[in-house]
């Protein structure tokens, strides 16, 4: 693991956006399409708003959530709903774009597809995960349902998956779809979040489930 302190959020968010923009531009230049996998959430939206002035190919990169909650997409706690606002508009607006939440009825119904629509995708380029204060990452929950599935090194690449905390029925990327990104970045924010990053590094994957992303990634942190 690789831990980068800024001097303040902005800076934090020029410095993130450039490396992704600068990892994505470089799959670019030796294949023919690129991934992007973001997380939900309102910490990202400075460095998806950077992100989306970035002067690379965005029509041959295909963008897509880490998580997503089972509401629809103009729903106000659709993750959906604030990537679009923050990042597939300016250059960005030519990405291709899969949406996680599919209009089935429940997340266990679209799993199977979804399967297929990422599938083509992996290794994803770049990923960029979050972390809660409890330390779970996409919707990878401390005492989740099917937590240890989707930790396991053959879970499927999409679970749908529901936790006590996590209001509504959620559809996540599992371990092997995030862990096995070319880049790996994770993005934290505050005391709280650099509080709980250190007793992850101490702690299994099943109580801390940032855990199992740590060891191959860049960590950015901001006050």
């Amino acid at each position: 693991m690789e831990f980068k302190e800024y001097p303040d959020r902005e800076m934090l968010a020029l410095s993130l956006a450039d490396q992704m923009a600068s990892q994505l531009a470089q799959q670019l230049r030796t294949g023919e399409r690129a991934s992007l996998c973001v997380p939900g959430g309102t910490s990202p939206t400075l460095v998806f708003e950077t992100l989306s002035g970035a002067d690379i190919d965005w029509g041959r990169v295909t963008v897509f959530l880490g998580d997503e909650r089972w509401v629809d997409g103009e729903h106000k706690r659709s993750n959906g709903r604030l990537l679009r606002r923050h990042l597939l508009r300016d250059k960005a607006a030519a990405a291709a774009y899969i949406d996680l939440y599919t209009g089935d009825a429940t997340p266990d119904e679209a799993a199977d597809g979804l399967v297929q629509a990422i599938r083509p995708h992996l290794p994803i380029t770049v990923v960029l995960l979050g972390m809660g204060n409890d330390m779970h990452t996409a919707s990878l929950f401390p005492g989740a349902d099917r937590l240890a599935e989707g930790l396991a090194a053959d879970a499927p690449l999409v679970l749908p998956i529901r936790a006590e905390g996590a209001e509504e029925p959620r559809i996540t990327l599992t371990r092997p779809a995030l862990a096995d990104a070319m880049n790996v970045h994770v993005l934290i924010m505050g005391p709280e979040k650099r509080e709980a990053l250190e007793r992850a590094q101490k702690l299994d994957p099943t109580e801390a489930p940032i855990r199992a992303f740590l060891d191959n990634a860049t960590v950015h942190w901001a006050e």
